[in-house]
């Protein structure tokens, strides 16, 4: 009896507390709607509508969306594609094997030392990272100089070039997302397993993998989602000679496109929008899964 009626207390505490929640939720919701929403009401009607300059007339249309997944410029969202899967698979395998390293540590000023680093370099993009790595390996850099890199056929204005650099803030990022992952693993679970006569890799395989797997392919979908998303830094080092969504965008929306063609730079954000969805979907409920472990 009395736990029927804390329950149906709670149940009307909680009917009290739904407005409430909504009020307090709605500067939030004018601010997405504000700076997300209006944006992308204005790159989805410039996408699938055409305006005759002649008339001013408006009508619907899927050229841009249609043209958008052709020739040069299907192939600058595959290379985008390509470049975001395999830095965000190589990152997040180097990504785990120095989280492991820090959070395995004994020193406790390494493991703070390490994951402040990797909270800055992490953050750290744009042109001062391409000017760092121009600075140190471009074709006059200092480390390709004395270590004469050229003649080893290595090129920073290039793909491997481009991965190399993207690799260099999502390492630490994925150092920051699954260390809290591995810091979950209960020292109790491997004393079981090790109890029960399981080797390292049996650990590993039966224990330790199934309950980080969640938090693996969260890391690895937000590292794609931010090397697809990245523009700046590619602009500095490759400009054209790497096809990339972004770049392709860019060089629309600066006029260098054919007459008739102003809105497929539109089109090219939209495709971007619905793949940045697909990831936001994959991403966050593998988030809440893993968040369990952290509890």
């Amino acid at each position: 009896m009395p736990t029927t009626l804390s329950r149906a207390a709670d149940g009307t505490s909680r009917r009290r507390r739904g407005p409430r929640t909504w009020l307090a939720a709605l500067p939030l919701l004018a601010f997405t709607g504000l700076c997300f929403g209006i944006p992308l009401g204005a790159i989805a009607f410039g996408a699938v509508t055409r305006t005759d300059p002649a008339t001013g007339a408006t009508q619907l249309t899927g050229e841009h969306l249609a043209r958008s997944l052709q020739g040069p410029y299907l192939g600058s969202l595959l290379g985008s594609v390509q470049l975001s899967a395999l830095t965000a698979l190589i990152g997040s395998v180097l990504g785990v094997l120095i989280a492991q390293a820090v959070v395995t540590s004994r020193s406790g000023a390494l493991r703070s030392a390490a994951l402040t680093a990797s909270g800055v370099l992490a953050n750290f993009g744009g042109v001062p990272l391409a000017f760092a790595f121009i600075a140190t390996v471009g074709i006059s850099g200092v480390v390709t100089q004395l270590a004469d890199l050229t003649s080893l056929g290595w090129s920073l204005y290039s793909f491997t070039g481009l991965a190399v650099v993207y690799l260099y803030f999502l390492i630490p990022l994925m150092v920051l997302v699954i260390a809290p992952a591995l810091e979950g693993l209960r020292p109790q679970w491997r004393e079981a397993a090790q109890n029960s006569g399981a080797t390292g890799w049996q650990f590993w395989r039966h224990v330790g993998l199934p309950v980080l797997a969640p938090s693996l392919l969260g890391g690895f979908v937000l590292l794609f989602g931010t090397a697809f998303a990245a523009h700046a830094t590619a602009a500095a080092l490759v400009g054209g000679s790497v096809p990339l969504v972004t770049l392709k965008i860019a060089d629309a929306l600066s006029g260098n496109v054919l007459t008739g063609q102003e809105n497929v730079a539109l089109a090219l954000g939209l495709d971007m929008i619905l793949i940045a969805g697909l990831v936001m979907a994959v991403y966050l409920p593998l988030q809440r899964r893993s968040a369990r472990w952290l509890r």
